[in-house]
């Protein structure tokens, strides 16, 4: 049987970080991050990451473990969160996976397998370099040759994603296509209890994301996005790609005014927002939680507990 797990996850600005807290406090748990931007240093702010004083004492992983200008791929996440949950529950303790990013949840239960990784760059660089050159459709036509499924889902200008799809072929001998249908065949490295937080209706997740966003920016937003600059960090990094860095940079470089920057920073959570509720909506057999008004976290925390004593965690 596969270690167990819970996970507590849902669209931005439902409580996540606060019902994780609470729940390992109750079963003497230790959270796990499944927040794509709050493993990057000095990028608190922007990204929610919860203070110490907001931690309670909890123990929290996969925070502030990588600098910002590094590139922490969800192959890497896999690894250094699959170990910590397997390390915590040696120690007597549950494992509580707390975030929004689905592919890193769905990787990590899944155990999925992304390929191998080139640690000296090179091929990564070597193939950059020929986007670069022939052009991002050139070399999406040379993928449709090796992955024709994989290239129906990628466009030309995805740099990222095509110039991976390539690598991995070329280091594996295998397509994307080929080691995501092994995936699925495999069983899970876990068995995950998920909690689902949300929402009543949708005008209450807008107006607490939009409530979220306002308050990110008078906590300082701009100058922690500007200060990140002042480091070096480039805007083409992956960190700066993370919704509101890359808007708050726009703002800091003349691109935009900085209401505009806030006003485009909600409509994209907003939109990140819908596309977690998709993703959300395949969990069957889930525990879900909607708010109605003020979030009620004694309620929740109750129940959450008995979901999680029914589930054997």
């Amino acid at each position: 049987m596969p270690p167990k797990i819970a996970v507590i996850t849902g669209p931005t600005a439902t409580g996540k970080t606060r019902l994780g807290v609470l729940l390992a406090r109750r079963l003497g748990g230790e959270v796990v991050s499944a927040d794509s931007m709050q493993l990057y240093r000095g990028m608190d702010i922007g990204t929610a990451k919860p203070a110490p004083e907001e931690m309670q004492g909890v123990p929290h992983h996969l925070i502030d473990v990588a600098e910002p200008w590094e590139n922490w791929s969800a192959a890497r996440y896999v690894a250094a969160a699959g170990a910590a949950c397997r390390d915590i529950p040696a120690r007597g303790r549950p494992p509580i996976v707390v975030g929004g990013t689905g592919l890193y949840i769905d990787s990590l239960v899944q155990g999925r397998s992304f390929g191998a990784v080139d640690e000296s760059g090179e091929t990564r660089r070597e193939l950059e370099e020929r986007y670069d050159e022939i052009g991002g459709a050139a070399m999406l036509r040379e993928l449709a040759q090796l992955d024709p499924e994989r290239a129906a889902k990628l466009h030309a200008r995805d740099k990222k994603r095509v110039v991976r799809a390539y690598e991995v072929y070329l280091l594996t001998g295998k397509t994307i296509t080929e080691l995501d249908a092994e995936s699925r065949l495999k069983p899970p490295d876990f068995d995950a209890a998920y909690i689902i937080l949300g929402w009543a209706s949708r005008e209450e997740m807008y107006a607490h994301i939009d409530a979220r966003v306002d308050e990110m920016v008078g906590r300082g937003l701009f100058a922690e996005v500007e200060a990140l600059l002042a480091e070096g960090l480039s805007p083409g990094s992956t960190a700066m790609q993370a919704i509101g860095y890359k808007e708050a940079a726009a703002a800091l470089r003349g691109e935009c005014s900085r209401a505009e920057a806030i006003e485009t920073i909600k409509r994209e959570t907003r939109r990140y927002a819908k596309r977690q509720l998709t993703w959300l909506r395949r969990r069957e057999g889930a525990l879900r939680i909607d708010w109605q008004g003020e979030p009620d976290f004694a309620s929740a925390v109750r129940d959450s507990t008995e979901y999680l004593l029914r589930c054997g965690i």
